[in-house]
């Protein structure tokens, strides 16, 4: 298995239960190699190499960059996505009815909830004119990700201003520039998240955003995303199938039919913000 995020062993567990739940237990009848580039995407093609060269039966990849290092690195070797955003866009699959490679799994649909967080955020925060995103200038989802917030931008008369970053590069300054400008939110890619991000947003009195759980889980204010433990336990099944002689070309990739908005109360108190009580009560999961 193959992650990048900092924190890869939620992504870990959900594959493994999803296994157990098929009948594959690890040091039984199936060996799971973990390995993960911790949230440095600089990483991934070595650690993508590094499997290929164990020669695994196949290669379970989250979030994009991982499956386009694991698409690198082989085409002969089956890899199964995990809620990776935008695979056509990207590259890594002609269709999500024929993927035509050795790619398929299960697809996100991170770029079009990016702009669902200008909505959201227009909601908490109505007077909101400016809307920051720290975007990761090393992933490909990246260019897909800022147009859909672009546009949803243009949808509720809000300006984005981009802020492009590395995985590695420290998040002081970009968060001083937001609070020169005198910006009131932020919107933060999930390949760029930290728990020093959810710090600086609130330190600056910032409405945060993303299309992961982990902001506010962390302290940020409030998530919109597909449920990612079900989206991973999915693409067990394509492991399974692919196990028992499927072809990844043959088998469609599946989308989320089921997102969840979180809403971290604590720090909407921080941040002297009372959030609209319809708001609330479509939140799938309140902080308090």
């Amino acid at each position: 298995m193959l992650a990048l995020g900092p924190n890869s062993e939620p992504f870990f567990k959900a594959i493994r239960d999803g296994l157990q739940i098929l009948g594959y237990v690890d040091g039984r009848n199936i060996r799971l190699e973990y390995r993960s580039a911790e949230g440095d995407s600089r990483l991934l093609a070595d650690v993508a190499a590094e499997l290929v060269r164990l020669k695994v039966d196949l290669i379970v990849a989250s979030l994009t960059p991982a499956a386009i290092a694991a698409k690198q690195a082989t085409n002969d070797i089956p890899i199964v996505m995990a809620g990776v955003g935008d695979p056509i866009g990207t590259g890594l699959i002609a269709s999500l009815a024929g993927p035509g490679s050795n790619v398929t799994g299960t697809a996100g649909f991170g770029a079009e909830l990016g702009g669902k967080g200008v909505e959201l955020i227009r909601e908490v925060l109505p007077s909101a004119r400016h809307v920051a995103v720290l975007a990761n200038v090393t992933d490909p989802f990246t260019k897909s990700f800022l147009t859909h917030i672009e546009h949803g931008g243009r949808t509720v008369g809000m300006e984005v201003y981009p802020i492009m970053l590395r995985p590695g590069d420290e998040f002081d300054a970009a968060f001083e520039d937001i609070g020169s400008k005198r910006i009131r939110a932020v919107i933060i890619q999930p390949t760029l998240f930290r728990q020093r991000a959810a710090e600086l947003a609130l330190k600056y009195g910032l409405v945060s955003f993303s299309i992961s759980r982990g902001i506010p889980r962390a302290g940020g204010l409030m998530s919109y995303s597909a449920n990612q433990s079900d989206t991973f336990r999915e693409s067990t099944l394509y492991v399974d199938k692919i196990l028992k002689g499927s072809k990844p070309a043959e088998l469609p990739v599946t989308q989320p039919n089921k997102f969840e908005l979180v809403i971290n109360m604590n720090t909407a108190k921080a941040l002297g913000l009372a959030i609209p009580p319809a708001l609330l009560a479509r939140a799938d999961e309140v902080i308090e």
